[in-house]
């Protein structure tokens, strides 16, 4: 059952000078467009539309963020890897994220959304790369793992589990399916005790 059910729309911000100001905790979601980020903070919070949903890869432009209570956020970043997006536009997402992650003091986590079928693609890398020498966890979710059968979907776990464990060792992984509604209290699990540290 999903945990963070008072959380609410906060603020959106284009420019990193506009980031609010608190000395609270942020848990941070990122992956690439359409790989059910949206749904991923949809179904922690047990919200229908606090994300916004899309067929539409790139509809998340700008960073969200949700409160969940006084002191704690979840931030909600643009989906990456569109390339419909023009380049100038794919740029000032690239250097907004780039430089959230590997700057920002209060964040906690990296929640990365991969979905299964098309799991570390080169953008999700240069995500790992750009988030790793912060020292802090990062925890993958392989989404849409309804849409494979439970061995296809425990194989490809296995792999990134394998890949993921040599070469970012402060990485997780976990299945997960908004869908099926599987996984939820693991993921739940591990951003509590980030939230508690």
């Amino acid at each position: 059952m999903a945990s963070f059910l008072n959380a609410s729309f906060y603020i959106s911000v284009n420019n990193i000078r506009d980031l609010p100001q608190h000395s609270g905790i942020e848990i941070a979601f990122a992956g690439r467009s359409n790989a059910g980020k949206s749904s991923v903070i949809n179904t922690l919070t047990n919200r229908n539309r606090l994300a916004f949903v899309s067929k539409t890869p790139g509809r998340t432009q700008q960073i969200n963020f949700f409160r969940l209570n006084t002191d704690q956020f979840f931030v909600d970043l643009p989906g990456y890897g569109y390339a419909k997006v023009p380049l100038p536009v794919k740029k000032h997402w690239e250097d907004l994220l780039s430089t959230y992650l590997r700057t920002r003091q209060s964040l906690r986590g990296l929640i990365l959304i991969m979905d299964i079928r098309h799991p570390l693609k080169q953008l999700d890398i240069q995500m790992l790369d750009w988030f790793i020498p912060t020292g802090k966890a990062i925890h993958i979710l392989l989404t849409k793992a309804d849409k494979l059968s439970k061995l296809q979907a425990n194989k490809t776990y296995d792999v990134v589990n394998s890949y993921v464990h040599k070469t970012y060792p402060q990485c997780s992984v976990q299945l997960f399916s908004s869908v099926a509604s599987s996984g939820i209290e693991n993921a739940n699990s591990v951003i509590r005790a980030w939230l508690q540290k």
